[in-house]
């Protein structure tokens, strides 16, 4: 006769090993999302960081030309 208790389990274990291996996929599927997403927001990151450079190129030029002018007007007095 068979061991009620070892056939239950085994019914438990079976389905663990099934729910685990439906989880894994899950995982491998979100992984391979987050990594096109990582992809697609290198192009994003790279415009931001050229946006960034030409606020940062235009605010020196405009301090830059504030001192020349500002210097010329001494200069004129």
């Amino acid at each position: 006769m068979e061991n009620p208790h070892a056939e239950r389990q085994a019914v438990l274990l079976e389905r663990i090993l099934k729910n685990t291996s439906k989880c894994t996929e899950m995982l491998m599927e979100l992984n391979h999302c987050i990594e096109e997403i990582i992809r697609a927001n290198a192009y994003v990151k790279t415009a931001a960081d050229l946006a960034t450079k030409y606020r940062k190129n235009v605010q020196y030029n405009l301090e830059a030309t504030k001192r020349l002018s500002s210097g010329w007007e001494e200069s004129e007095e």
